[in-house]
């Protein structure tokens, strides 16, 4: 059979020269970077590790690529910014990824894949949490005097008909609800939820875990849980006091606050009527809801501006001044959005278009792997430099999306990037930092 013509596009003449582009390059990837994958997967041992954690059913003498490739050909697919498995049919030929994976002939087919992922279960996704906890764990080099957990909820649209699919009101759509904990910018939970739920739903559950495991490592370690509105129950408040865990949670604003806090509104309000400049004052009173077994301490923010009373609560066991519980504490929760953001928008954590449930339990937590992995690149790498706080999504575009030559021969596999490429110092920079310890 003949071969097809190679496609050819021309464009605008350049200094006299004809200009075409055509698809007969040989061995080129536009994803040299993924050898930073490599190279950050073998310092933290994270392939190998979630490897052990699985169970793999299949005949080893079946099997043409091993578990650990197949985690590896996922976790850097997407980290290089492919969200679905139907990618991996032409990627699975790319010679850059073969390489990181660890192979020199062509990876798993999007079948194999596809199977590989719908063989979880409850018991996969207990063990790989287990996995995000100790690679955390691994990442303190000095024991911490305290550690603040930040808990939070996020939706997750469906696709179809799938198992746990309820509506939500509040985002007035079907969808789950995936909890998420982050300690800093690191990642220790990711659980997917149905949505029918209220948001502090196995909150209290994981929490107490994580006490426990943390302090295993760590007795002496105080530990904070930063959360909004949605977790404030009293029952996790109690149990935060009897097992000496500190909080910082946000109160919904209600009738009895408001009338309790009236005299700090009222100041608040008479003060911007004669300066006529926003005002922004901090108050601590005590308050108990119907619900709760006693009176505990409230933060007050008296705010009042052109657009009206804004007055917002917390709830907390602390004793330090309440401005600074607010402005420099409590405030600084707001980060952990960017990092859910990274996880939805960069590493397509919504993508679990599976039918069954556990499936995408397991597709949000190779995502959240695959975040892990990123992170330790901009933490162990790139402190320091100029993508010091770059989001994912900046690293993947300026570190991994690089055009090279491949050349492969029995002795030697070459990347030949190209001369023009501007980050040539930082990449060398990054590969040297991310050497195994």
């Amino acid at each position: 059979m003949t071969e097809c013509t190679q496609e050819s596009c021309d464009f605008p003449v350049c200094k006299r020269r004809r200009v075409e582009a055509t698809f007969d390059g040989g061995d080129i990837t536009s994803d040299a970077g993924v050898l930073l994958l490599q190279q950050a997967d073998r310092r933290l041992g994270l392939s190998m590790a979630v490897a052990k954690a699985l169970h793999d059913p299949r005949r080893r003498a079946s099997c043409a690529h091993g578990l650990d490739s197949l985690i590896r050909q996922r976790l850097f697919g997407l980290a290089l910014g492919y969200e679905d498995l139907n990618d991996h049919h032409t990627l699975r030929h790319d010679l850059a990824l073969q390489t990181a994976v660890g192979q020199d002939n062509v990876l798993a087919s999007a079948s194999t894949l596809c199977r590989w992922e719908n063989r979880t279960d409850r018991a996969t996704a207990w063990r790989l949490h287990e996995v995000l906890v100790e690679q955390f764990i691994a990442s303190v080099r000095r024991a911490p005097k305290r550690l603040i957990l930040d808990f939070d909820a996020t939706e997750d649209a469906v696709h179809g008909q799938q198992e746990g699919r309820f509506f939500h009101g509040y985002y007035d759509h079907y969808c789950f609800l995936p909890l998420y904990v982050f300690c800093g910018k690191q990642l220790l939970v990711s659980y997917l939820r149905p949505s029918k739920i209220i948001g502090a739903k196995h909150a209290w559950a994981i929490l107490a875990l994580l006490v426990k495991r943390l302090r295993q490592t760590w007795p002496k370690v105080r530990i904070l849980l930063r959360a909004d509105s949605g977790f404030c129950r009293w029952k996790m408040l109690r149990w935060c006091e009897r097992h000496s865990v500190d909080y910082l949670i946000g109160i919904a604003t209600n009738k009895r606050l408001d009338a309790q806090a009236k005299p700090f509104i009222d100041a608040a309000e008479q003060h911007f009527q004669r300066t006529g400049r926003k005002q922004r004052r901090f108050h601590v009173m005590y308050y108990a809801a119907r619900t709760w077994d006693r009176r505990r301490r409230i933060i007050v923010k008296a705010e009042h501006t052109t657009q009206g009373s804004n007055p917002r609560y917390l709830v907390t066991n602390l004793k330090a001044q309440a401005q600074y519980l607010y402005d420099q504490l409590y405030c600084a929760r707001g980060e952990m959005e960017n990092r859910i953001k990274e996880q939805q928008l960069d590493l397509f954590a919504d993508r679990t278009s599976c039918h069954a449930w556990w499936p995408n339990q397991f597709r949000l937590l190779l995502s959240s792997l695959a975040y892990t992995l990123l992170e330790a690149i901009r933490r162990l790498a790139l402190d320091g430099t100029e993508l010091a706080n770059a989001y994912v999504g900046t690293i993947r575009l300026k570190l991994l999306k690089i055009g090279a030559v491949i050349t492969r021969n029995t002795r030697r596999i070459r990347f030949l990037l190209s001369s023009a490429y501007p980050y040539q110092r930082l990449f060398a920079h990054v590969a040297a930092r991310l050497q195994p310890a």
